[in-house]
């Protein structure tokens, strides 16, 4: 045996083998496309050994014991998020790469307000397979490190880049769990990231592809393959105005791209009549504030603003395909936030479903505006729930707000944090003190303005279970979330499809 010299390229990998071994295994081309992830824990103490997970330990015996041999002589201890690769260790795996997941004893966090485990397995398996795909391997097996559903959830969340409109992309990657482990588990977590996935996907087309009417044939084409259990109806302008909601159409009138009233239903529960949830998502698919235009850095990212109808819509999407015995709608007000001869002006005031009138002081606070008459809407259901998400105000930092107005709690452990806010009447004095109308769509001061939005919204329910998300914070991710590539997140689907989860099984 000998070490062979170091590839370049700026990984850290190790090849130990015999030449002539090697070339006695006779690796056939299929073989070579094949990739292993495991993983191996943080020492406890400073003078323990750093222990493999189970896979890793019986990889290692498989081999007998040249994968703790090399590592030893690799260089220091794998931190957390770390990774080392190794090359031609087994005939089966050409290549080996090692992740460190931290300590083995990681829970739950209650300052930091996630499972900490299970975040450094996403982490770790994240960027592992990400070196496989660099190596230009077509699958890859993935330890399921403790739990196969967070590593299904890195694998996939973390190959996964939207490169649809490149002629040059990256190596596809197949992942699968390695080893007879916790193959439910493991699809589990496949189908949320894939949730998680449509998200992005839909977030991240430019807005030129991305228009109202195509995102409501993707969620069709999508829901209807999901689940036979389901309903799609388009509804076009000609309904919007039927309905009244004046509100969503002084939004929609700026653009010369026909808004859309995207209404899906999932029949899950076995009684057809038992009242449903319903999902609200804003749904501007492009947002350049209209008459108060944003400044140009940046407005590109505004593709994303309707983030909230993407993860409610893919979140049901999920929800179908866990057959989940429950009923739910998803409400989408679809339309661009444009300036033209026919936008809202700052002064305006328009009418909204339920009679309200609206001063529209700031075009640039439309989704609150196209929220108002699909929150009226989404009464007509007799709803168990109304839960709404938005990427609704720029005041907002790397989490998910929740403001709500009725108790329903439930444990996260999807990584989404969620900060809970107040709705006080002192924001709500901020937006109905109007001199033209009976609520303005900014309040008074230019503070708090996540809690002044809330408060607007609020003016447009009168149920008594709702929930507001406010999901602008984690629209996009740079380095934030290491499993999530620069770009636009998906966030919070995972945790969406979590609260359907588990709603479903407290009602069962």
């Amino acid at each position: 045996m000998f070490l062979l010299p170091l590839p370049a390229a700026g990984r850290v990998v190790v090849r130990r083998l015999a030449v002539r071994r090697f070339g006695s295994w006779g690796l056939s081309a299929a073989d070579m496309t094949k990739g292993l992830v495991l993983g191996i824990y943080s020492k406890e103490k400073e003078d323990d050994v750093p222990q493999f997970t189970s896979a890793g330990e019986n990889f290692d015996k498989l081999i007998a014991g040249k994968l703790r041999e090399t590592l030893n002589i690799s260089g220091p201890p794998l931190k957390a998020g770390k990774t080392r690769t190794f090359y031609g260790l087994h005939q089966d795996f050409p290549s080996v790469v090692l992740v460190g997941l931290g300590k083995k004893a990681a829970g739950i966090d209650e300052q930091e307000n996630w499972h900490e485990g299970k975040e450094n397995i996403r982490a770790a398996v994240a960027v592992g397979c990400r070196q496989i795909q660099d190596l230009e391997l077509s699958s890859v097996e993935v330890d399921p490190c403790g739990d196969a559903q967070a590593a299904a959830e890195g694998a996939v969340l973390g190959l996964y880049e939207y490169d649809d409109l490149k002629q040059k992309k990256k190596t596809a990657v197949s992942a699968k769990l390695y080893g007879s482990g916790d193959q439910e588990a493991w699809q589990k977590g496949v189908l949320f990231a894939s949730g998680q996935n449509l998200a992005r996907q839909l977030m991240e087309t430019p807005a030129n592809e991305m228009t109202p009417t195509r995102f409501a044939e993707i969620i069709e084409k999508n829901l209807k393959s999901a689940s036979s259990k389901t309903e799609v109806h388009i509804r076009p302008k000609s309904w919007i105005e039927e309905q009244a909601m004046g509100s969503f159409l002084s939004v929609a009138k700026g653009s010369d791209e026909p808004p859309v009233f995207l209404e899906i239903h999932y029949k899950g529960s076995p009684n057809a009549n038992e009242p449903p949830l319903v999902f609200v998502g804003k749904g501007i698919t492009f947002d350049s504030g209209g008459i108060s235009i944003k400044a140009s850095a940046n407005m590109d990212l505004m593709r994303a603003d309707m983030g909230g109808a993407a993860t409610i819509c893919s979140a049901i999407v999920s929800a179908a395909k866990l057959n989940l015995p429950i009923n739910i709608i998803g409400l989408a007000p679809l339309c661009e936030n444009m300036p033209s001869g026919k936008a809202n002006k700052p002064g305006d005031v328009v009418r909204a479903r339920n009679g309200k009138t609206i001063q529209v002081d700031n075009t640039d606070a439309e989704g609150r505006l196209i929220l108002a008459d699909a929150l009226c809407y989404a009464h007509t259901f007799n709803p168990k729930v109304i839960l709404n998400a938005a990427t609704l105000t720029g005041q907002t930092a790397h989490l998910t707000y929740l403001i709500q107005s009725s108790n329903c709690q439930y444990l996260i452990e999807t990584g989404d944090r969620v900060w809970r806010m107040p709705l006080f009447e002192h924001y709500t004095r901020q937006v109905v003190d109007c001199q033209l109308a009976d609520v303005n769509n900014i309040g008074k001061y230019r503070s708090a303005g996540a809690c002044t939005a809330a408060a607007f919204l609020k003016e447009f329910v009168t149920h008594p279970k709702w929930a507001h998300l406010d999901i602008a914070g984690v629209m996009t991710n740079k380095d934030e979330v290491p499993y999530l590539r620069k770009g636009m997140t998906g966030r919070p689907t995972r945790t969406l499809i979590e609260f359907l989860l588990r709603f479903s099984q407290d009602n069962a």
